[in-house]
């Protein structure tokens, strides 16, 4: 698997940001049963950044704690069954690994949604990872049984990972 981590802004959090990544998108990963070495882009920002990314790629003119962009469109959420023959521009030319996506996180929002849920700051970025990966598989919760479905695989990948509220 390939991480390529962006950092921007001033705010840091109080914890090895790449190293938790890895673990989640490994977990996740195998939670899906990925069949392929995969490749996924991280951004680190501000809320600024994220507001300005919000409002041009989704017309909401707010801040947000994650936005996910997928490079993969799935007929099934979580189904890689499709991109061993038909989509050889799934994968990167030079390494072979499936191109899942970026995810970008605003650290300001994980400190703030740490301390209104009185978790860690690590367990609010582990799940804003977790659920992300899980947009990047196909996956979305626009209607109650697909919220229901993201909640509980959210909730595996992070127990797998003994990351608790």
């Amino acid at each position: 698997m390939s991480l390529y981590i962006e950092e921007e802004g001033t705010t840091c959090l109080p914890f090895d940001t790449e190293e938790t990544a890895k673990q989640v998108i490994e977990a996740a990963l195998e939670n899906m049963g990925c069949p392929y070495e995969a490749e996924i882009n991280l951004i680190l920002t501000t809320n600024e950044e994220i507001r300005s990314m919000n409002h041009t790629f989704r017309k909401i003119d707010r801040s947000t704690d994650v936005l996910s962009f997928p490079m993969l469109e799935y007929e099934t959420p979580g189904d890689f069954s499709r991109f061993a023959d038909e989509c050889t521009d799934a994968f990167h030319p030079e390494s072979g690994e499936l191109l899942l996506g970026d995810i970008v996180i605003s650290k300001d929002t994980v400190l703030r949604q740490a301390e209104e849920y009185g978790h860690s700051p690590r367990r609010e970025f582990a799940f804003l990872i977790a659920h992300s990966m899980l947009h990047l598989f196909g996956y979305d919760h626009m209607e109650e049984e697909e919220r229901l479905l993201m909640e509980q695989k959210q909730r595996e990948i992070l127990e797998q990972l003994k990351i608790f509220r």
